[in-house]
């Protein structure tokens, strides 16, 4: 008996079930590596640590965690030590400690590494950088890369957001894509093997019974946060908007039971903010009058007004344009209290540089010219992108 999520009749299989059913001998006689993360998961909530360790004709001999670590237990930012498993034993080593990639000692002594990760179909969600390091090491030291493929969360349709800048690359912006890229992990990283010129050995074992159009909850699989500050599947479908406020002075929520779907300030009035955004008829989207205290992050001990987001109607709402207009809206109605995050050192890009992928966003609303030259801008390269990803649809 599987445990089900979703709405769907239909359940879909992930790419670690199919991979123990049919393609064991893609690993037969190899020591192998597992880079994983909490939602690592099958149909019946067993972790692929597990599964896969479970099986006596699997050698797992190493595994590796990314951005919150193997088991999800540290917070957005906290550097991962190395550790040991508790369950298996076996050597686990951080993708997000002092290297952010393998090292060659981390690859000593494993002949294929395979990766299941739950990405957020979203530039500046980590797992897409990590995946791709983890591609060029073993490319380097010419060991074969499986990737046990997943639902894009919030569909594979829309594509969105500029393409990023190339001198904007960055660990939340590895590679020159759009925002939200409408991909599961297994088509961007076939897209990035190519056109990044990574040139590993690259398997992508397919989902079985998912179509594009399918959201988390659809293809009937369990919701596991594969990010402690993204619980449920509707901060997710937030996520590639709300994101942005991390770039600002504004509490994007962390702290709280809704990180990215509250957004906030001490020096903001509630009402007022709901009103003016709620004035603006975006598609698929209200906001409530919110207040709320974080434990941590920003402001954290004091209490914010701000905005409660509601999604209305998720195949609407487009989370990038509408963060847009709520920036504006912000920065028109308290010009002395906005304010960007300033850069964390010397030379380094500012914050929501990076997360925007150019200084474009920035430039745009302190400027205070329409979202929509903004909007238009990112078009003709979002256009050509749409024709590339054709070229690596699994689905």
């Amino acid at each position: 008996m599987s445990i089900a999520g979703g709405k769907s009749a239909m359940t879909s299989k992930p790419g670690l079930e199919v991979f123990l059913d049919s393609l064991l001998h893609l690993v037969a006689g190899k020591r192998a590596a597992l880079l994983a993360c909490p939602s690592s998961v099958d149909r019946n909530l067993r972790s692929s640590v597990e599964c896969l360790y479970a099986r006596p004709d699997i050698n797992l001999v190493a595994l590796f965690g990314p951005e919150h670590g193997l088991r999800g237990d540290a917070q957005a930012g906290k550097k991962v030590a190395d550790s040991r498993d508790r369950l298996t034993q076996l050597p686990v080593y951080s993708l997000y400690g002092p290297s952010q990639r393998p090292e060659p000692d981390m690859l000593r002594g494993v002949d294929v590494f395979i990766i299941d990760l739950q990405d957020g179909g979203v530039r500046f969600y980590t797992y897409l950088a990590t995946t791709l390091y983890v591609m060029e090491a073993a490319g380097k030291a010419g060991i074969p890369v499986i990737i046990l493929d997943r639902p894009a969360p919030i569909s594979g349709v829309r594509v969105e957001g500029p393409v990023l800048d190339a001198s904007h690359t960055s660990f939340v912006g590895p590679w020159t894509l759009p925002i939200r890229y409408g991909m599961t992990i297994g088509e961007i990283a076939r897209l990035l093997n190519e056109e990044a010129q990574i040139g590993c050995e690259l398997t992508v074992v397919p989902l079985a019974d998912w179509s594009r159009d399918m959201w988390h909850d659809d293809a009937g699989l369990p919701f596991v946060p594969s990010s402690p500050n993204l619980p449920t599947l509707e901060s997710m479908t937030l996520y590639p908007g709300t994101c942005l406020v991390e770039g600002t002075n504004i509490s994007e929520g962390r702290g709280t039971t809704r990180p990215f779907e509250y957004i906030g300030a001490p020096w903001l009035s509630a009402e007022s903010l709901a009103d003016e955004l709620n004035a603006l008829a975006l598609a698929g989207l209200r906001f409530r009058p919110v207040y709320f205290q974080p434990s941590f992050g920003k402001y954290a001990g004091e209490v914010c007004a701000g905005a409660h987001l509601y999604v209305t109607d998720r195949d609407r709402l487009q989370p990038i344009e509408a963060m847009l207009h709520v920036l504006q809206i912000i920065k028109r109605m308290y010009p002395a209290e906005f304010a960007w995050r300033p850069r964390w050192a010397a030379g380094l890009r500012r914050p929501i540089d990076l997360l925007w992928g150019s200084p474009g966003l920035r430039r745009q609303i302190d400027a205070d010219r329409p979202v929509a030259e903004l909007i238009a801008a990112w078009q003709p390269g979002l256009a050509q992108f749409q024709q590339l990803i054709t070229r690596y649809m699994l689905y």
